[in-house]
């Protein structure tokens, strides 16, 4: 958990589109795993949490309270601010605030809402979307904005429409009802003047989703220039899911370890990440243990 003072800072660079990068994470291990390597910030994704907890698409179909537990665990696991896919809020403007007092108590620093119908589709795997009304999605971005406690807890306006002169429109009124940063989706603006243009409209820092295109058709420096918040959401979960494959599928085709096409972390190594040592320490430290045994 963080404390204060980072949730502050990190707010304030956001706002001033001072770029931070969050990898995606799906678990506590995955959130520790990239702070490990660097992350000052993490972003728990839609995608990969209904993945990996479900077994299912990103359809929505896991409840806030299921993505609730995930996110609580996250952020009590990793001291670097945390940002929560929040899909559509779940429902209404009502479930909405309802939904960032519950995350925001869980301890993240930022949500994103997305302007779609629930249940949502993932837009990196739907043939079709379909939106709410932007005056809809715009009283559940003003409700979000009045029911968080801390103004330091970012509200993330998503939009999915996917015309470009649709999403402007909707990032301004968005914007206008209290979006601290607008997220389009990567299938909308297919070069960076377009996002540049939008970022230009819209008056606040873009928050990006480095997914298709934008993974290779964008330099650091033109992601800086228009984003507050560059979110890398599946780089944890497709390592993870090709290495698991791979190794898993040697395992059964020699019946043992010998060759597995990647490495495995070391058991000594595992446990020195994962917390032995201290948690053994605290063990002699605090428990009593019953001498006449």
């Amino acid at each position: 958990m963080i404390e204060p003072q980072q949730k502050k800072d990190f707010a304030a660079a956001l706002r001033a589109g001072q770029t931070q990068v969050a990898p995606g994470c799906f678990d506590a291990m995955s959130a520790m795993m990239a702070v490990r390597a660097g992350a000052k910030a993490v972003m728990t994704s839609g995608f990969a949490v209904s993945a990996t907890h479900l077994g299912f698409p990103d359809v929505e179909l896991y409840t806030m309270t299921e993505n609730l537990n995930v996110v609580r665990n996250i952020a009590n696991a990793v001291d670097v601010p945390v940002v929560a896919d929040t899909d559509t809020g779940y429902g209404n403007a009502m479930n909405v605030m309802r939904t960032v007092r519950e995350f925001e108590q869980a301890g993240v620093c930022a949500m994103i809402f997305e302007d779609q119908t629930a249940p949502k589709r993932c837009p990196a795997a739907a043939k079709q979307i379909e939106i709410i009304p932007a005056m809809e999605h715009a009283g559940k971005i003003r409700a979000a904005v009045q029911a968080r406690r801390d103004p330091d807890t970012l509200i993330i306006a998503r939009t999915d429409a996917t015309s470009q002169k649709e999403a402007i429109e909707r990032a301004r009124i968005y914007a206008e009802a209290g979006a601290d940063l607008i997220q389009p989706i990567s299938r909308t603006f297919t070069d960076f003047d377009s996002l540049r243009a939008m970022h230009q409209a819209v008056g606040v820092p873009l928050s990006l989703q480095i997914l298709g295109w934008l993974e290779t058709g964008l330099t650091r420096e033109q992601i800086a220039e228009v984003a507050g918040l560059a979110c890398y959401p599946l780089v944890g979960l497709m390592s993870a899911a090709q290495a698991m494959q791979d190794n898993y599928a040697s395992l059964m085709a020699n019946q043992g370890t010998g060759d597995l096409p990647h490495p495995v972390m070391s058991m000594a190594d595992f446990k020195t990440f994962i917390g032995f040592e201290e948690i053994e320490d605290q063990q002699v430290k605090f428990m009593i243990m019953d001498l006449n045994s």
